[in-house]
């Protein structure tokens, strides 16, 4: 906003400078005119555009920096607790149900959270990998599980995903 503040008013003044010269007749009217589309394609465009480019870069910046606020919220809640409903993340980050599940689903990506969820109930469960592959039971019916090394495993008996780090899962392999 500082940029196309100083390129206006710098046009601003450049135009009042060249007006006032017009009217004591050292400089013509079409010299002042050009001297301001002068200034202004010199001036004021690239500091005007450059001010805009980076106005509407911070605010995706913002955008983005609010997302990882509510992914590490999330994945703090789930740590402290151990056990958080979709419902209740949802209400605490004062978002939807499904940039919850959203979230999740960035968190895993990133390979930050390992844990898992059941879909149908919407839970989400902290759980150590190293205790998922040690016991090989899913956190929530208790079921055994055959760790495929492939991150993501579905119980095969209450339907849950668990969620694990790629180097926990290939260790077990």
């Amino acid at each position: 906003m500082i940029l196309i503040g100083v390129g206006v008013g710098a046009l601003v003044l450049i135009a009042l400078f060249l007006g006032a010269q017009v009217l004591t007749g050292e400089v013509t009217v079409t010299g002042a005119l050009l001297g301001v589309v002068l200034a202004f394609l010199v001036l004021t465009a690239p500091l005007g555009g450059m001010g805009i480019y980076l106005w509407r870069r911070g605010q995706s910046e913002a955008a983005e920096y609010a997302r990882v606020q509510k992914e590490r919220a999330l994945l703090n809640m789930v740590l402290a607790q151990g056990k958080v409903s979709l419902s209740e993340a949802a209400i605490t980050l004062n978002v939807s149900r499904e940039e919850v599940e959203s979230l999740v689903r960035s968190l895993v990506g990133k390979n930050l959270f390992s844990g898992a969820i059941n879909w149908n109930e919407g839970i989400l469960y902290s759980a150590e990998a190293a205790t998922l592959v040690a016991t090989r039971r899913c956190p929530n019916c208790g079921g055994e599980l055959e760790i495929a090394g492939k991150g993501v495993i579905q119980c095969p008996w209450c339907g849950a995903e668990i969620f694990i780090h790629r180097t926990v899962a290939e260790e077990s392999s």
